[in-house]
């Protein structure tokens, strides 16, 4: 059974979902503008496998917003939680800008990660290597009068599909609202822009990186080239799905996980 967890860090709450079981400690951390229940299928899949735990990062969800969005912050509210609720040492899987908090905390807090699941994120996160790893999002609607509107409204904003902002849509008295800040995600965005080899390299944990076939911010050389320079590292790659492997091939994305953690690389 789920149950949401809410922990104190540094003066703010972080709101987290704990899908419960008896299987290997695993928590799953969102990119940005996206909060812990992304992995709600994940946790189905994986369930006798994996206890997964899933934040609502700073600024994300039902988290509080923070002052400060840089790396430093995301990485030592990790931190806090495996020590907070028991799980270390835990796999930590992180999604994007999760991945990236990932691999850091690994190389930070080697005690608190046993292995690590990247999924479809690099060891660099800027131009020129990725062709546009910010989208400017200043000024995209936060409310609409129904949910099918406020979707609508996001993707005339410019994106094809608004389903990833919604799992942040609630019902609020007449309208619908999104949990987080634009102009935080801006931020957030910000202080995951730069070059983290020496992070990426600073573990010696067992590491699993999941990259879409089609997705731009993890591009197949760079993939090739951060599972070929870190000892213990595997890559999978899955051709049909995009930046969000879990939502476009839950069932290969459990699958490649689950073989990793039965593996206990």
């Amino acid at each position: 059974m789920c149950e949401t967890i809410r922990v104190r860090v540094g003066g703010r709450t972080l709101s987290c979902l704990d899908f419960g079981g008896d299987g290997v400690p695993v928590l799953a951390l969102h990119g940005t503008f996206g909060r812990g229940s992304v992995f709600a299928r994940a946790a189905r899949d994986l369930a006798g496998r994996a206890r997964i735990v899933a934040p609502d990062q700073r600024g994300h969800g039902l988290s509080d917003r923070a002052a400060d969005y840089g790396r430093d912050g995301f990485v030592e509210d990790a931190a806090h939680l495996l020590r907070e609720l028991g799980l270390a040492p835990a796999v930590v899987l992180g999604h994007s800008l999760g991945g990236i908090t990932a691999y850091q905390l690994a190389a930070r807090h080697p005690e608190l990660v046993r292995a690590l699941v990247i999924e479809d994120v690099g060891p660099v996160m800027r131009e020129p290597e990725i062709a546009r790893p910010v989208l400017d999002v200043r000024g995209w609607p936060a409310t609409g009068r129904t949910r099918e509107e406020l979707a609508r409204r996001i993707e005339e904003a410019g994106v094809p599909d608004s389903a990833y902002f919604l799992h942040s849509a609630v019902r609020d008295g007449g309208h619908w609202r999104l949990l987080f800040d634009w102009d935080d995600m801006m931020a957030v965005q910000e202080g995951g822009t730069g070059d983290w080899w020496a992070d990426w390299l600073g573990s010696t944990c067992p590491a699993l990186v999941l990259r879409g076939g089609g997705s731009t911010l993890l591009p197949a050389w760079l993939a090739r080239e951060m599972t070929g320079r870190r000892p213990r590292t595997r890559l999978v790659t899955f051709p049909s799905a995009g930046h969000w492997i879990h939502d476009d091939a839950p069932e290969e994305f459990a699958r490649a996980v689950a073989g990793f953690l039965d593996a206990g690389e």
